[in-house]
């Protein structure tokens, strides 16, 4: 319980990223269009966040709703693009249509990133076999965050199966950071904690008034103050 653990936000612009700083966040999650769940942003957003915040961004490679990769072109484009901008940490997951993970397009992207660290999002929680996909995953360079409800129903359904993957930490394929986030509240902080878990992810959580509305920095503080000091805190 001591070690602190890192609150990761989800910001769509430059404002939601300075409220996000001003409460205590220690990193960001960079998307666009949350009606899809999640996209890539622009260059331009990126840039404007970048200029506003010195956190650590992860910036979504996502072209559509879904986990289907798409256009495996435009996603190696859009990660080129965001590299040049500056954008050095990434999140991306893609799934085939039986569930399996898409190793081919997640090679092809993580290639482009080239040493970048990267987080595989919330598509595990669609997989057909997480365990699998983990040990698939294990050995591609940058790759040092799940981000994970344990369910594709969030994690109160999930909860059970996020305690499991905590409490084999350090073995095969669950090397990587397990960072919880998707329908996480507050009341779930204790129980993740005492199970190891040491990163947390919120979206709507720090947006009180909606997704129509900007982050709250006082809502991010109250998830700060839930999980200890900030990472850079001395």
């Amino acid at each position: 319980m001591s070690k602190r653990a890192v609150l990761e936000v989800i910001a769509l612009d430059a404002e939601d990223a300075v409220a996000a700083r001003a409460g205590g966040a220690d990193r960001l999650e960079v998307v666009s269009d949350m009606a899809a769940d999640g996209l890539t942003p622009s260059v331009g957003t990126f840039a404007e966040i970048r200029a506003a915040v010195d956190i650590s961004l992860r910036v979504m490679l996502r072209l559509g709703d879904g986990f289907a990769a798409g256009d495996i072109g435009e996603l190696v484009r859009r990660a080129r693009e965001l590299r040049g901008a500056g954008a050095d940490e990434f999140v991306l997951g893609f799934l085939d249509e039986g569930g399996g993970v898409d190793v081919a397009a997640v090679e092809r992207v993580v290639a482009e990133l080239d040493g970048c660290r990267w987080t595989f999002h919330r598509a595990i929680d669609r997989a057909a076999d997480r365990d699998a996909l983990r040990k698939q995953l294990a050995d591609l360079p940058g790759l040092d965050t799940y981000l994970s409800a344990g369910s594709a129903g969030g994690v109160d359904a999930g909860l059970p199966t996020l305690l499991v993957e905590a409490a084999r930490g350090g073995e095969p394929g669950y090397e990587q950071r397990l960072m919880v986030g998707g329908g996480l509240r507050l009341e779930h902080v204790p129980r993740l904690r005492a199970a190891g878990v040491d990163a947390f992810h919120i979206g709507g959580a720090a947006r009180p008034g909606g997704w129509a509305e900007p982050v709250c920095a006082a809502a991010v503080r109250e998830w700060r103050a839930a999980l200890g000091a900030p990472l850079g805190a001395v």
